[in-house]
């Protein structure tokens, strides 16, 4: 008996960008009824190749062979027709419709005079959503719904046309831990009916336990595919960055100093309330929880950006809460936050106008912006910090996410700061580029600046941090010591989920 026919076969995928070879030659199949997943550093050209399987370009050369049958995707909606859905990490979502007029946008059910019938668009819509195991109502308007209730539309659309291939882009990001186990229990159900599955994250800890087999890319290459079973981490993480990369969470000696910041009964009217701690010089602190336990709120707050903020923050000798961020920039603080395309850089501008947007008085002269300046702290800070870019003026939505993190660190590493809040620095970060921020974390401490570190990923937290306050419901469920970097991921879920008194320190 002959092996199963490929779902999915690519063959010699070659594409190229004016000064970049995106793809060269890559060639793998994926297996039917099975999850695929595909990894890589950011850059290595995941992307492209999806675009091109769903129909968003075109490669310049190769082939695409669905169930043995060769294909020439040359549009979306042809790619819909053969039955590939793509999930990408950046929705495409209309806020003003309902969830299940989103769902199936575009293919809206109809009546018999041709009028649109909601009632049955929204009893579909429902279907799928019970499936997925979500609490999102059909009818109700997708700008009142949390990132994470968007994501879980736009797997409910993919899942609406029927697919044969399903593509999801870094899918758990933005999910909390019960909507990832409901996601990957529907993934091995509808691998069950046939469908292939391509999964794209960061996270190897999924990788090894929801994925059947495991591609690597690498600068654009093909360099393995291989069964899951028959890979260790050590050897993935080698594949994708091309080096041994030593420690995935960098040591750094326990050398605390005075206290640097000081929180107290800090509360926020809906988003939490009493939360209390404090940060020494040379410390990281975590901050974790589920989706809407309050963790980013609490971050915002100390940088000023929540109003009617009520209780204190001390800042060295200096009171807030701030009332806005400059308040909180000139009492010492700095803040990366989580969504870095939309609230941290000016995409479609030049890396230098980035890099010195929080500090142009230091590439003025006279009061007038010195470009000249500006590349001048530029090429000192990519040389510092290895940010890949062929010059300053880059524009940088051309970067690749990794180095877009690396250019808000550059932006607030040019002047020394007390206090240093990172809400999500690693999201949708390779594996290299983790370690090279876990270093650059390692550095600001150890310079003497206290940092708070907002995380969704245990073992960023356990890895990285000398203590973890647990954020549930609005309220800090408790702090945990982890001078040993020993404390157990179950002891955080148990306050995260409200277990409340239990392992605190």
């Amino acid at each position: 008996m002959g092996l199963p026919i490929p779902r999915v076969q690519f063959t010699g995928i070659s594409k190229r960008y004016p000064g970049v070879q995106a793809l060269d030659d890559v060639s793998f199949s994926v297996a039917p009824g099975s999850i695929h997943a595909l990894v890589g550093e950011n850059g290595a050209g995941k992307s492209t190749l999806i675009k091109i399987l769903a129909g968003a370009t075109r490669s310049d050369s190769g082939a695409i062979r669905l169930d043995g049958e060769q294909v020439r995707i040359d549009s979306a909606r042809y790619a819909q027709s053969l039955g590939i859905a793509v999930v990408y990490q950046e929705f495409s979502l209309v806020p003003h419709l309902s969830a299940g007029e989103n769902v199936f946008l575009g293919r809206w059910a109809r009546g018999r005079l041709g009028f649109i019938s909601r009632r049955a668009l929204h009893a579909r819509s429902t279907a799928i959503f019970q499936s997925l195991g979500v609490n999102i109502r059909a009818e109700d308007k997708l700008h009142g719904m949390s990132v994470a209730q968007q994501q879980m539309v736009e797997i409910a659309r993919a899942l609406s046309l029927q697919a044969r291939v399903l593509v999801l882009d870094e899918p758990s990001a933005v999910l909390t831990s019960r909507e990832l186990s409901s996601l990957f229990l529907l993934l091995k159900k509808l691998t069950a009916q046939g469908v292939s599955v391509v999964y794209i994250s960061h996270r190897l800890d999924e990788i090894f336990h929801l994925a059947d087999s495991v591609t690597v890319l690498r600068d654009g290459r093909h360099v393995s595919t291989r069964p899951i079973a028959d890979v260790h981490r050590d050897r993935l993480i080698h594949d994708m960055v091309g080096r041994p990369i030593g420690e995935e969470f960098p040591g750094r000696s326990d050398v605390r100093g005075e206290v640097i910041l000081r929180v107290a009964g800090l509360s926020a009217d809906g988003r939490f309330r009493h939360v209390s701690f404090e940060v020494r010089a040379g410390e990281v602190f975590a901050l974790t929880g589920l989706v809407g336990s309050g963790r980013s709120s609490v971050g915002k707050a100390l940088f000023g950006a929540v109003p009617r903020t009520t209780g204190k923050v001390l800042v060295g000798g200096v009171q807030g809460p701030f009332r806005s961020p400059g308040a909180a920039k000139r009492a010492g603080v700095a803040y990366l936050p989580e969504d870095r395309k939309r609230q941290g850089l000016l995409l479609s501008r030049p890396l230098y106008e980035n890099v010195t947007l929080g500090h142009m008085e230091s590439a003025s002269r006279c009061g007038f912006v010195s470009p000249r300046r500006e590349r001048a702290i530029t090429r000192e800070k990519t040389h510092e910090l290895q940010i890949q870019a062929a010059h300053p003026g880059v524009i940088t939505a051309t970067l690749s996410g990794g180095n877009q993190q690396k250019v808000l660190l550059a932006r607030w590493l040019h002047k020394r700061y007390r206090v240093i809040i990172l809400d999500e620095p690693t999201r949708g970060v390779d594996v290299g580029a983790k370690v090279e921020i876990y270093g650059l974390l390692n550095r600001i401490a150890t310079a003497g600046a206290a940092v708070v570190l907002i995380t969704s990923e245990l073992p960023e937290a356990t890895g990285m941090a000398d203590r973890i306050g647990v954020m549930s419901d609005g309220l800090l469920a408790g702090i945990l010591e982890n001078a040993r970097r020993d404390v157990p991921q179950e002891a955080i879920m148990r306050l995260a989920v409200g277990a409340r008194g239990e392992y605190t320190a």
